[in-house]
């Protein structure tokens, strides 16, 4: 699709569109020694509507001469033009793009605008004075559907705010958006506080002015018809003409400024403007308002918190600012403090805070119990309880909020003793890794192991095998360290060796060999401590009897009755064990064969 088709196709999808506009609000604030001024360049050659040739171009030029004192703070682009938009252009060649587009659909024709904003500020400090050349701004395929109701038009402007140390202290608000007439616009500036009204002034950036439509076009401040002539007569405001140059041919825009000392009040917190129109279409972009202003503006930040574990005690330290100030802010101003919304806290500033410093401070609060251990911390500067003190520049930045979770040593399970099978005199192997899952309640907390409490409380020392772990003696505590970001916990459990059921090995060899001599029955000497093992021959005679303090039998007899005390001779042979331990309330009966 061809630009000339797509651009039809669009005109017509925004004819069945409702009337659009963007009011115009506060975009921009600043507060000290500042001022402002306009450039900008007209791309149409006649003004439009005077059966002129339909031509436009798609470049134009303007120079910013500033005072060599002058420091550029910031410089912000519009353009503007008939049409939906070409929203990239180029500023001494730099290429531009629109970072915000405004838009409007004039109700009698149903046909679009546009203005596009870009920031510029480090292009125009590092540029400075000079000539500045806006291009690629294309709109020669547009405005042929224009030309017949005189609306063909394209523009643009750089509103460039400075600093000088010889200003007064001023503040200087930037509103924008794109709002329109006839009939009539009523725009509320707010965001004011106006302690001096000398040398106040209202700069306008508007498009599609015309000069010579002067039916009932007035622009009104607080409802005071004001003007600047001849530059603006008070029923032709905006007329193709430029303020800052003086010129009278800035075709179908204007740059102009006002001086509105006598139309606004001290104390004044907003202004109206009001502007008619019974006939010409004429578009608002921006408006720079610069009052005499002196006040601070107090903001506050939390800086660091101190905390320690389980308690609610908070060391905070804080800073409060007087950055966007025209005045110090004074000693003595409030903060208070708020956890969850109730109030921890009342500190003051201890010293006047210049413009443009900052003051650190350091305070103690207790949060209260019946704050969740996760909530957040509010200082508010210039807040003594709810109830404020100083009069600021901006009244709705004075809040700083943080989320601040208490450090709370870790919620554990209560751990469960470990058991392994007694391998003499309470002796033990064990494997205690499965507590590493078991005790914490949160899962990403550390689990370590340690011997003795103080290593536990050191952090040093720690058991590397818990999986194969011998106790020499039982039982024996084992100390558990769980530990989260900041915080840990100390808990233990035993490790308990216990008497598990004895292994029978049912063959012998007591052939002097060193190897298999004895009865031998694993798991049993110096766990059961008060054993008693009787062993029989075929014939049912007890043949030998010992416990835990005799020897494994060897094949010998101890019994003085038997023929053969001394060596018996090879057979099967039985055996009756009683444990005599809690648990084994029955003996251990079998058969056991003794081959010479």
């Amino acid at each position: 699709m061809n630009k000339k088709l797509l651009f039809l196709f669009i005109f017509f999808f925004l004819g069945l569109a409702s009337v659009v506009s963007q009011n115009v609000s506060l975009y921009s604030q600043f507060n000290g020694r500042y001022d402002f001024a306009f450039i900008g360049n007209t791309l149409n050659t006649n003004e439009n509507g005077t059966g002129a040739p339909c031509t436009i171009t798609t470049s134009s030029s303007a120079t910013v001469n500033l005072n060599p004192s002058d420091m550029v703070e910031a410089a912000y682009l519009y353009w503007a033009g008939s049409g939906t938009g070409d929203f990239d252009v180029k500023l001494n060649d730099v290429a531009i793009t629109a970072t915000r587009q405004f838009s409007v659909i004039q109700p009698t024709s149903q046909r679009p605008f546009f203005s596009a904003f870009a920031d510029i500020t480090t292009q125009v400090q590092t540029s400075g004075n000079g000539n500045y050349t806006l291009s690629e701004l294309d709109l020669t395929n547009v405005i042929a559907q224009y030309c017949p109701n005189g609306t063909n038009f394209g523009g643009w402007a750089i509103i460039i705010v400075y600093k000088n140390a010889a200003l007064p202290l001023n503040q200087l608000n930037i509103y924008d958006g794109l709002q329109f007439v006839p009939d009539a616009i009523n725009i509320t500036l707010d965001s004011l506080n106006v302690i001096d009204n000398e040398d106040a002034k209202i700069g306008f950036v508007a498009w599609e002015g015309d000069r010579s439509i002067a039916e009932n076009e007035s622009l009104r401040i607080n409802g005071n018809l004001i003007s600047n002539p001849p530059l603006n007569p008070s029923d032709n405001a905006f007329n193709g003409t430029n303020s800052f140059t003086g010129s009278s041919v800035l075709y179908n825009m204007d740059l102009d400024v006002y001086n509105i000392q006598n139309n606004i009040q001290i104390g004044d917190e907003s202004a109206s403007i009001q502007l008619t129109s019974d006939r010409d279409f004429v578009m608002i972009n921006a408006i720079v308002t610069k009052l005499n202003s002196q006040l601070p503006d107090a903001t506050v930040a939390i800086e660091n918190i101190a905390q320690e574990c389980n308690t609610r005690r908070l060391t905070i330290q804080y800073s409060i600012r007087n950055f966007n100030a025209t005045d110090f802010l004074p000693s003595g101003t409030f903060t208070t403090i708020y956890a969850d919304g109730i109030a921890v806290g009342v500190v003051q500033t201890t010293e006047d805070i210049p413009i443009g410093e900052t003051r650190n401070y350091e305070t103690t609060v207790i949060i209260p119990a019946s704050v969740a251990p996760v909530f957040d911390l509010q200082f508010i500067v210039d807040n003594e309880n709810g109830v404020a003190h100083v009069t600021e520049t901006n009244e709705n930045n004075n809040t700083f909020t943080q989320e601040v979770a208490l450090w709370l040593s870790p919620e554990i399970n209560a751990p469960q003793n470990v058991t392994a099978c007694n391998e003499g005199n309470t002796r033990g192997t064990f494997d205690f890794s499965l507590q590493t899952g078991a005790i914490p309640i949160n899962p990403g907390d550390t689990v370590l192991f340690f011997e003795n409490n103080q290593d536990a409380v050191l952090s040093q020392n720690p058991i590397i095998n818990t999986t194969n772990y011998l106790a020499q003696a039982t039982p024996k505590t084992i100390y558990v360290r769980i530990e989260n970001e900041h915080c840990f916990t100390i808990t233990h459990f035993e490790l308990v060796a216990i008497p598990c059921p004895p292994t029978v090995y049912n063959y012998f060899t007591p052939n002097g060999d060193g190897l298999n001599d004895s009865f031998f029955v694993e798991g049993l000497r110096d766990v059961f401590l008060h054993f008693e093992l009787s062993i029989y021959n075929r014939w049912g005679s007890l043949v030998w009897e010992g416990n835990n303090n005799t020897e494994d039998w060897d094949g010998k007899s101890n019994q003085p009755a038997i023929l053969f005390h001394g060596n018996l001779p090879e057979g099967t042979y039985f055996y009756v064990l009683y444990l005599n331990e809690p648990g084994y309330p029955s003996p251990l009966t079998g058969w056991v064969f003794m081959n010479r």
